[in-house]
């Protein structure tokens, strides 16, 4: 990997020697170098190039010197590191350029064997500052796709050991499906239809969240959410409740002529799953979920309800009556269900 070096320093005959005494770095393409007179040109330089990854100044040099130089520098570039070259080499000026940021200082006359030790040393420290703030960089963005819950389980001593392990939980989980979206994708254009769905998704997600919960996947036009922990049941109803009124309340939606109120219909199922990772450890593909019976039957449930409605069952109805409003429906059969299951609608 290159290493690109600005040399700063008004003494004309350093330029030659640099590129005499690093000639075969040069042609092997390890060091690349650019030179200033001052540091003013300096500042220029790294504005037209700001990819370089070391500075090497002199102190004394007209126009801007290189301890004021450094001053200028501090912010600019949190990767650069400015190596100071100069035969004014008492304690003050040395403690001055340290204090003001230099990674290091070489003394003039310049020992070339020195320099480059000190080059490579320095180019090896912004290589891992590169790499630790790509990784925060990465780690930021993995965030914007991994639920905090993920993370804390990468966060357990020796979770790589544990990848395919799994644990039963008492839960709760929410099916919210945004009603007639899909037939949006006929009359909107793509970018259009994907920024109406992602407003209202992070409508949803903060009462999900604001209530205790965590989003377990998107799925086209719908979410998937778990609740887990104290009063699971009546915080999962609660985020409904408030997912619903607040898309009832969300104003009309008019794009190319075509008017869009949006709606809701939700299905909840609390008991007993299964959470943990699904997939393949070999393909280095996993989910973090929850399965079983219990999952499959919220989305059953989503799937029945009408639009506005949030769908529960009778056995779910029993534990919350004293706390929410609710209505009987009626006995529906649900998709791979032996026997009919009596619903209740989730009124406040």
């Amino acid at each position: 990997m290159k290493t690109k070096i600005l040399v700063v320093d008004d003494e004309s005959d350093l330029q030659l020697l640099i590129k005499q005494k690093f000639r075969r770095k040069i042609r092997e393409g390890a060091y690349e170098f650019k030179f200033a007179r001052n540091g003013q040109e300096a500042l220029d330089c790294l504005a037209q190039f700001p990819d370089t990854d070391i500075v090497l100044s002199d102190i004394k040099m007209p126009v801007m010197d290189g301890l004021t130089l450094l001053t200028q520098l501090r912010d600019l570039n949190p990767v650069l590191k400015v190596v100071m070259v100069s035969a004014y080499t008492d304690m003050a000026n040395i403690r001055t350029a340290m204090n003001r940021g230099a990674f290091d200082f070489v003394c003039k006359p310049v020992d070339f064997q020195d320099l480059e030790l000190t080059i490579e040393k320095t180019a090896a420290h912004v290589l891992q500052v590169r790499e630790t703030l790509r990784a925060i960089q990465e780690n930021n963005i993995l965030k914007m796709y991994v639920d905090e819950t993920v993370l804390n389980f990468m966060g357990r001593p020796g979770f790589e050991n544990k990848l395919m392990a799994s644990e039963t939980v008492e839960a709760t989980v929410v099916f919210i499906d945004i009603c007639g979206f899909t037939a949006l994708g006929e009359k909107l254009r793509a970018e259009e239809l994907v920024s109406l769905l992602n407003s209202y998704f992070d409508q949803m997600v903060k009462e999900i969240i604001t209530h205790g919960g965590y989003v377990d996947k998107f799925m086209g036009d719908a979410v998937m959410a778990v609740f887990r922990g104290d009063f699971h049941l009546d915080r999962a109803i609660d985020a409904a409740l408030a997912v619903r009124s607040l898309l009832q309340t969300t104003c009309n939606v008019s794009l190319n002529g075509l008017e869009y109120l949006p709606d809701v219909a939700i299905g909840i199922s609390t008991g007993e799953m299964v959470s943990g990772n699904i997939g393949s450890a070999s393909l280095k593909r996993l989910d973090y979920t929850v399965i079983g019976d219990a999952v499959n039957l919220g989305q059953r449930l989503q799937a029945a309800a009408q639009p506005g409605q949030i769908l529960i069952t009778e056995a779910t109805y029993e534990r919350i009556k004293e706390s929410f409003q609710c209505q009987l429906l009626k006995e529906i059969t649900l998709k791979h269900k032996a026997h009919p299951v009596v619903t209740y609608e989730v009124l406040a």
